[in-house]
């Protein structure tokens, strides 16, 4: 058998974190960035962790 190849935008989208989490950037980070107020432009400075149901489809595709 063929191995799985990786799909190439959930690696450049996803890294997997030492406990095994996977890290994900937030959105609404890319332009107008005016509108929103402080507190929430240094929310999305901070990496998220995915929920726990879409880890196991995340990790198949970064494999």
């Amino acid at each position: 058998m063929p191995k799985m190849k990786s799909v190439k935008g959930a690696t450049k989208r996803f890294k997997v974190k030492k406990n095994g989490q996977i890290k994900r950037g937030k959105a609404f980070r890319s332009h107008i960035l005016t509108k929103q107020d402080a507190g929430t432009r240094r929310d999305q400075n901070q990496p998220a962790v995915i929920s726990a149901a879409d880890e196991k489809n995340i990790k198949a595709m970064i494999n």
